[in-house]
């Protein structure tokens, strides 16, 4: 069976990523490279990491902004990028942590995927064997499955953003690590995402995916890789953004445990991605 590949316009697949973060490196100068590696740190963080607890994160390319996009005051300070849909390796995410490792600790951030999982906890374990203070918060704010289902959980996706920030905002008031991984860790265990795919997303060099090429046919809570969803559903004829939007919340609303939300009165955030 012929299958037809993505049109892209690329040099040669193996290294997109690297030419792209060449391209958010001469848009920033306040960011620089870590060796040959696809880790990007902030400039001057010498001298930061000096002033209190670092946040790295990272995973596989093909989500920017994220996560370079991320790096600066009140963020980030380390972003280690993978491949398109691929985690980092364990040499790349140690040579961050080491890189941005001060007195004050770091504090590092992880979507909840098997390969982020396992490579990110491998380089923690063996920066603490180092002597490196470090910690980790675990992001599985997509709510398109029921609790305990799928093979690791809810999947980290946008809501991955918020944890971003709302660590480094605490990190800036000279919190500890401990205090920086408490809140982080609080803000993530009640954020929930959902969304909605109209098409299928395509790697470099790989076929396009025919699942979604019916007229109107949509699907709810596919993964940022691609990953099945809960279910495929049709547009309907009119209102088909009134209908979306309604589904959305409800389905981020119904995942909450307790009233608090449905009740009204409570204060939330909103981030469409």
């Amino acid at each position: 069976v012929w299958q037809m590949m993505a049109k892209k316009l690329l040099n040669r697949v193996e290294d997109c990523v690297f030419e792209a973060s060449e391209g958010i490196l001469r848009l920033n100068t306040g960011l620089r490279r870590l060796g040959n590696l696809n880790v990007l740190v902030r400039a001057d963080i010498n001298e930061y990491k000096q002033k209190g607890v670092t946040i790295i994160t990272g995973g596989g390319s093909g989500h920017e902004p994220a996560h370079a996009g991320y790096i600066g005051d009140g963020m980030l300070s380390c972003a280690v990028l993978g491949n398109v849909f691929a985690s980092p390796a364990v040499t790349a995410i140690l040579a961050g942590i080491k890189c941005v490792a001060g007195p004050h600790g770091v504090l590092i951030i992880v979507k909840n995927y098997t390969g982020d999982r396992l490579n990110f906890g491998m380089a923690m374990e063996k920066a603490k064997l180092d002597g490196i203070k470090a910690m980790m918060v675990i992001v599985e704010d997509d709510c398109a499955l029921q609790k305990g289902k799928g093979i690791t959980g809810g999947r980290g996706i946008a809501g991955t953003v918020l944890v971003h920030k709302i660590a480094g905002a605490v990190a800036a008031t000279g919190a500890t690590l401990e205090e920086v991984h408490r809140v982080a860790s609080t803000a993530a265990g009640r954020i929930a995402s959902l969304g909605v795919a109209l098409s299928t997303c395509t790697v470099p060099g790989t076929p396009s995916s025919t699942r979604l090429n019916a007229p109107g046919l949509f699907e709810v809570g596919m993964g940022i890789h691609g990953e099945s969803g809960r279910e495929q559903r049709m547009l309907p004829a009119d209102s088909a953004a009134k209908a979306v939007a309604e589904l959305l919340v409800d389905g981020i609303l119904s995942s909450f445990e307790g009233d608090d939300l449905k009740e009204g009165g409570a204060q939330v955030a909103v981030l469409l991605n």
